[in-house]
């Protein structure tokens, strides 16, 4: 291996080595947009802002610093609707018409750490899902296209406006229809508004039918990139036809093993190569929520537990340093690129100043399996390969190297190593390439691999946890660790309040979005370590709404994200109308138990469910309501706290305890 690795020869040597001209003569290729990460889609950095300094800011550092980690040249963000997009919910700037606050959630504070490492990170907004308002209750937003263009071009202007953040693409409806007369009216509202700089995606789909509606109708002349997801790195006819900017606007979704890695590693490479893509945005930016929710662990790195600062940094990092430390948005990828003989493909990038970086990559099929679409089989082999630079570039002498080995058999990979200038001899070099590797060659000599001291330990979640949500003044409008999977739970001030509960949490969506998934058609948030089994949990609640409201806390909580409809566990009801109930389910069709609580809207009331082993039993202000109550399933799951339906509801004094 050492002798391989020395890089320093002439052609001779390795005469049998196929050759890759690379020349800049001819012109250049396409301008290179970037790599990125998408935070969102829905709630995937949600525990992120729980952790304590110092991690929180190395996390940060990972995943934005120039020449540290993964060095993004692009953040991606969900533009918050209220409703469950994923892995939980995303509050929305408005969630009613006369309602306009710009510091909800935490996608505003991710915009601006990632600006404050990198200025020049370039940023995306897209929605998922909507608010009520948007289209008078249809589950469609575009209904009233002028109402939604002003509410996504009023989340870009408050960007600016209280943030001081230049948004630079927009999208449409994530993953659903998109609409020919909102399109349009997004850009005419956008410029009304000051906004001609934001560029337009669409559709964040498929690549039809978009391409072909940008190629005939007056859709090209306001679509500036036409935006795929998940394209196998491949992109239709119509799309090149457009002569638009093709982008992967989502792509990976794979968990962040070394597999997964691999999968990023190709794709990274093969989506310009087969498909003329020049920008890649991984789903998802920070694997930062509970991992038993839907696609656990599917980000470019870990970090789910902020009560403990420990987070790990997985392969798919530093597969992005090997592309984003070594080029930037507006270098161009060169003409003559594409697949190594024996397997595997080569890109270069120049910036046009006599700079040049080549990236190899070698996975295996095996080995870079992403989560969709199928991969189709090939075979790659241990070759030699000779690069020819021709152009402008036969002046380089000396290339900086890079290099990523997966080591898949005997666990003892190694990521993003650097290792002894190779010698340009007559404007060429050779090197022995080998399976599941990637390499970089640069005349950039800034790369590094950024270190910060060990992250504390993985530890569980607490098993005893409380909190009285009395903060002042939130740094976000969540409380910590709380994950909204239906609806949306805020912190709030009680001003008339003379007792007790002057500063609650409370469920202030009050009508089913225009959703993405299948929200329930209850709003619940979950909390705590999903193998919990037997546990005690006590909260202060109060029914905001006569007659027909209702709340809960929970336990063995069993299903979140896309899911959540179908979320077992129990749950322990009480109603303004004076009644109560333990179901099996969220939907509450599963009754347990059931009677009369003497509970009414406006008053505080204390609620204590106790489940341990196959029984559970509840208090209502301190004394016996129910018991006796058999929980034959499920054995383990998160603690919740919920309302009835879409309805103002506040809880205060949360406490937890399992085990």
């Amino acid at each position: 291996m050492a002798a391989r690795l020395l890089l320093c020869f002439a052609l001779s040597p390795l005469a049998a080595a196929a050759i890759y001209r690379l020349d800049d003569n001819t012109g250049l290729g396409p301008e290179f947009d970037g790599i990125g990460g998408l935070s969102g889609g829905g709630a995937t950095s949600r525990l992120l802002v729980n952790y304590q300094e110092p991690y929180r800011s190395q996390i940060l550092d990972y995943l934005f610093k120039p020449n540290f980690g993964a060095s993004l040249h692009i953040l991606k963000v969900e533009i918050g609707g209220d409703a469950q997009t994923t892995d939980g919910t995303e509050p929305s700037h408005m969630h009613y018409e006369d309602d306009d606050n710009y510091f909800r959630g935490y996608e505003w504070w991710l915009m601006k750490e990632a600006k404050k490492r990198n200025p020049n990170i370039k940023l995306v907004g897209l929605p998922w899902a909507f608010p009520a308002w948007i289209s008078g209750g249809a589950n469609w937003p575009y209904v009233y296209p002028d109402r939604t263009a002003f509410y996504i071009s009023s989340w870009i202007h408050g960007a600016k406006l209280y943030h001081n953040l230049d948004i630079d693409y927009v999208g449409i409806w994530n993953e659903r229809s998109y609409d020919r007369k909102y399109i349009m009216l997004l850009r005419y509202t956008m410029d009304k508004m000051g906004l001609e700089q934001v560029k337009i995606i669409a559709s964040d789909n498929l690549w039809e039918p978009i391409s072909w509606s940008v190629l005939h109708t007056d859709l090209s002349d306001v679509v500036d990139i036409i935006g795929a997801h998940y394209p196998g790195t491949v992109s239709s006819s119509n799309a090149r036809k457009t002569g638009k900017k093709l982008w992967s606007s989502e792509d990976y979704s794979t968990v962040n093993n070394d597999i997964g890695g691999g999968c990023w590693a190709r794709i990274l490479n093969q989506n310009y190569v087969n498909g003329n893509i020049t920008s890649t945005i991984a789903w998802n930016l920070l694997a930062s929520y509970y991992k038993e929710l839907p696609f656990g662990q599917d980000g470019l790195m870990t970090a789910d537990e902020p009560w403990s600062g420990h987070y790990e940094v997985q392969s798919p990092i530093w597969i992005t340093a090997h592309t984003t430390q070594f080029t930037q948005p507006g270098w161009h990828y060169l003409k003559n690129v594409g697949h190594l003989k024996k397997g595997g493909s080569y890109v270069a990038l120049t910036d046009g100043k006599g700079n040049l970086t080549i990236i190899v990559e070698t996975m295996s099929h095996d080995h870079s399996v992403c989560i969709r679409p199928p991969l189709p089989p090939f075979k790659v082999f241990q070759q030699n390969v000779t690069f020819q630079l021709q152009g402008s570039f036969k002046q380089i002498e000396t290339l900086k190297v890079w290099y990523t080995k997966f080591d898949f058999f005997k666990n003892s990979s190694k990521f993003f190593s650097q290792h002894s200038d190779i010698k340009v001899v007559n404007g060429a070099f050779s090197m022995p390439v080998g399976v599941d590797e990637i390499w970089t060659m640069t005349t950039i000599s800034t790369g590094k691999r950024g270190t910060v001291p060990q992250p504390p330990p993985s530890r569980s979640f607490p098993k005893d946890y409380e909190d009285d949500f009395n903060v002042k003044i939130p740094p976000f409008s969540e409380a910590p660790n709380f994950a909204d999977q239906t609806g949306v739970f805020e912190y709030f001030i009680n001003y008339n309040e003379p007792g007790d509960h002057v500063f609650t949490l409370r469920q202030v969506v009050t009508e089913r979005p225009i959703t993405w998934a299948s929200d329930a058609d209850q709003t619940i948030s979950v909390i705590g370590d999903y193998k919990w089994q037997d546990v005690n949990i006590t909260c202060d609640v109060l029914i905001e709404t006569a007659n027909t409201g209702g709340v809960f806390i929970a336990g063995r909580v069993n299903k979140g994200g896309e899911l959540i409809r179908h979320a077992e566990g129990l749950y322990y009801w009480i109603f303004a109308d004076g009644k109560y109930k333990v179901t099996n389910d969220l939907p509450g069709k599963t009754v347990l138990a059931s009677g009369k609580s003497g509970t009414r809207a406006w008053k505080w009331h204390t609620l204590t469910l106790r489940i341990q082993g196959d029984s559970a039993y509840g208090l209502l202000n301190g004394y016996p309501l129910w018991k006796d109550v058999r929980v034959a399933h499920p054995q383990n799951g998160w603690a919740a706290i919920g309302t009835h339906g879409f309805e103002l509801a506040q809880f205060d004094n949360f406490h937890v305890q399992a085990g």
